[in-house]
Order: C-alpha cells, then structure tokens, then sequence
C-alpha cells in the first residue's frame, strides 16, 4: 500500500486547527513540566556500572530524526548460528526510586506523541542526552546477548550492565533501502535474523496485524500532515529483536515469580466465529489453520485485505499488564506473541520498562530484587493503564482533528473510498485520498470490501468532525 500524504492549505485552517490541538492538550491534563529538582536529578551523571563493551560496533534503529534511543544492536554469525548483542538505555541507573525524577515519571506513564510536539516521560536532557545511545559517545547499557542456532531458536541468554559506544545512526527508510541494494550495513544480518524469528513465531502460533498507520505529522513550515504507510520489512525484522527480549525478561520474572507481564487473552469462540463470516462476505475465507497463518496469507495489494485487517482488530483486544509477586498468573500469555512476554526495551519512554529491568537484571545476577520494586510494583498495571487511556485519546483526537482541517475546504467534493467494516446501517469507510475513515449511513447492498464514491456533507475543526454520505 503506497505511502500518502496530504497537508494542510488554507491558513485560517492552520489557525483553527493549532487552537484546537492546544485545547487538547489542556484536556488531557497531562504534565508537561518538570520541576526543578527532577530536572537536577536527569542531569546528573550515573556512576559507570558493568563490563566494558565500547569495543562491540552498536548501531541504532529507529525512525528517521529519532533523538530517544532506547536500543542498540550488534549481530554477528557464531557458527552456524548467530549471536545477537541488545543493549537497552540503563534508565534505572539515572532514576533514583523515590525522587523526583521518578515521581514525574509515575505522574506521566509514557511519552506522549502530540501533533504539535512531544510531552516526554523523562526530560529531554535525560531521554535524548545521557541516557540516550546516541552514536559516538559513551553510555551506560543493560546489554542482553542471546545465542540462536541455525533455525532462530535462542539456545542462551545473558543480561549484564555495561558501557557501550554506538558507531551508527541508522534510520528505517535508508537501511530498507541499503539492505534492498545489497549495500552493506550494520544491519546486514537483520533480515536473515527477523526471518528466522518471524518464522519461529508461526511455530509458536503468534499473530501479527500489520494495518497501516495512520501517522500525524507537522512539517517545517508549520503545516499539518497524514501519512499513511504500511511498516517496512526492516521494521518487522527489527520488532523481533524486541519481541524475543521481551520473552526473555518474561522467562527470568517467571523464573523468580516476581514482576510484571504484558497479557492478552485468546480470543474466544465467539470472536472467531465473527471474524470467520467477516472473511467470507469479504470472499477471502478464513477455513482451515490458525488465525495467524491465515493473516501471513493476505496479499497487501489486494483491496480486500485492508478490511480483513480491520475486522481481525477485534482479535487483538484485552492488553493489559498483570504484576506479581510470590504466586505466577494463572494466564502468563500474550496471545499474538503466543509466549509469556513484558515491556523491556523501551525505558525512556515508557514507565513499566524500568521495573521489567531491574527485576530481569537482578534475577540473572543472582541478586535480590530490590525492595523499592516489591513495595512499587502492585502500582504499575494502574499507572500504565491511565497512560495508556491519555496517549489513546491523544492520538484519536488528533487524527480527527487534522483530518476535520484537511477536508474543511472540499465540503461538497466526491472521493473514492473502500468499505472497511459494516454494522447495522451504518458503516466505516475508508477514504483513499486523502487518508481518512469515517462513518456514515450504507445502502442495504454496500458490503465490507466494496469501493464506493462518498460525499463530504461537514468538516467541523474544532470538535474533530466531519460527515459523508453515498454520492
């Protein structure tokens, strides 16, 4: 699915828009300043902890202009297999428990991706400065290395504190595209790698979504953008190196039936069902296999396969974080993953990571876990939850507020666009460009998959909305 974007024109719409992304904010209540205390702490210097690893060429990946890197990767063939270096930012070497730096962290959750800038878990001296690995400087890791065999099964795991010293800056578009010329790369191996560990996914039963991303963007010169793109194959190669971390933390906190997992149950029959008559009205039934089989089927150029995307959504339902301390879960599993998993490589940006650290480090050292963890941890699922509440309202809002100025000049303009999903009457269209869904009232004969032409009726800035109807 080709990548779009679409801006905003007309200045009286950049205005408007701008004051409502403000009110937004002011709605959310989210802190945005830090105290100066805080701010004294994550200036601070850590002591440097752990074994010297600033020999091993480390190399970043994230997106483009990314200044809070979390992970640093290496990855080198052993035989005939691999060993895979993961160093994530020691962020529970900077944060004292109890201080002030941990309070606003708390009071925060996770950072926020707002359209009109970044509200930070930590402050940006801390997330994209000292604790960041950014490249050529030195910073202290909590460095995971796994050895695979020749099929991608992980046969060890270590996880130890460490000084690093990333050699590269790499971004998702450029290593896709040095990767596709046969350029060479620090990420040479990571395709070979992601495969093998995509495939020991679908042994496992895991499931992947993939659905676009429908992404807010503020360009240079102030105006509003949505893009929409589909991951590349280097970012899926990439999330598994992540994922087998996560599974890793997951396994040493089981180990010592203490800590914090990230959950999602199975769907139940009833979910299955629907989803099973949704891909035969749809005329690409889902009859024999796991459900994740059946999505690494699809073909994303096929028109139907957006609105199967969009009706296996209802599969992925019911995250949460399940902490512990003394007695394992009756459910440990995150049902995509099909495996135990927690969140463990993303501390500067998210709160849970730092818990998930300290515990997985202190059990593979032999160590005792550290009683700030046990008095804290009955307290994450709840702070994690209200984040998670506050960066969903954020990101909804904001695309139906930038989609409402997009289109507030083309009321009474006809698009293209493609049923995604139906329920009773109404239904969710997919508009083509630019990228927007909406509801909106269907013919009785309109059916989840078919193209349609639609009307722009409204488009309200201020409170995000906009109507269609069949042209």
């Amino acid at each position: 699915m080709p990548q779009r974007r679409s801006h905003v024109a007309p200045s009286a719409a950049q205005s408007e828009l701008a004051t409502a992304l403000a009110a937004l904010r002011a709605e959310l209540d989210a802190p945005t300043e830090f105290s100066a205390e805080a701010l004294a702490e994550a200036a601070a210097e850590p002591a440097t902890p752990g074994v010297d690893l600033r020999d091993i060429p480390f190399a970043t990946l994230d997106p483009a202009g990314s200044m809070d890197l979390d992970q640093a990767f290496h990855l080198e063939r052993s035989g005939s297999g691999y060993t895979v270096r993961y160093a994530i930012a020691d962020v529970p070497a900077f944060v004292t428990p109890g201080g002030a730096l941990d309070a606003a962290a708390r009071a925060r959750g996770e950072t926020l991706y707002a359209a009109d800038g970044t509200i930070p878990l930590h402050p940006p001296i801390l997330s994209e400065d000292h604790a960041s690995l950014l490249p050529d400087r030195d910073r202290p890791a909590l460095v995971w290395t796994f050895g695979l065999d020749a099929a991608g099964s992980v046969t060890g795991t270590r996880l130890e504190r460490a000084l690093i010293r990333s050699r590269a800056k790499l971004d998702y578009a450029t290593v896709q595209a040095d990767l596709d010329a046969g350029r060479d790369s620090p990420a040479a191996l990571l395709p070979e790698i992601g495969r093998l560990r995509l495939e020991q996914e679908a042994q496992r039963g895991g499931a992947s979504l993939n659905l676009p991303d429908d992404e807010v963007v503020r360009r240079d010169d102030g105006t509003y953008a949505i893009e929409r793109r589909t991951p590349l194959p280097v970012e899926d190669w990439n999330a598994q190196l992540s994922l087998m971390t996560g599974m890793a933390a997951a396994q040493l906190m089981l180990q010592a039936r203490i800590g914090i997992l990230r959950t999602m149950p199975q769907p139940d029959d009833a979910a299955f069902q629907t989803f099973r008559r949704q891909t035969e009205a749809l005329g690409v039934p889902w009859t024999t296999g796991r459900y994740g089989d059946y999505l690494r089927t699809l073909n994303k150029e096929d028109p139907r396969t957006l609105p199967i995307l969009e009706a296996a959504s209802a599969l992925f339902r019911g995250a949460g974080y399940v902490a512990f301390d003394g007695t394992v879960p009756a459910d440990t599993t995150q049902a995509a993953i099909a495996a135990p998993y927690a969140h463990a490589t993303a501390p500067l940006r998210r709160l849970v990571d730092r818990w998930s650290l300290t515990v997985a480090l202190a059990v593979s050292q032999g160590e005792e876990v550290p009683a700030w963890v046990r008095q804290s941890l009955p307290l994450v699922p709840d702070l994690m939850r209200a984040s998670a509440q506050r960066s969903s309202t954020l990101s909804s809002r904001t695309l139906d507020l930038v989609e409402a100025a997009l289109l507030a000049p083309r009321v009474g303009d006809t698009f293209d666009a493609v049923v995604i999903r139906r329920n009773g009457e109404h239904g969710t269209v997919q508009i083509e460009d630019p990228p927007v869904t909406a509801s909106l009232a269907l013919p009785d004969q309109v059916t989840p998959g078919a193209s349609i032409r639609v009307t722009l009726t409204a488009a309200d800035i201020a409170k995000g909305q906009v109507s269609f109807a069949v042209a």
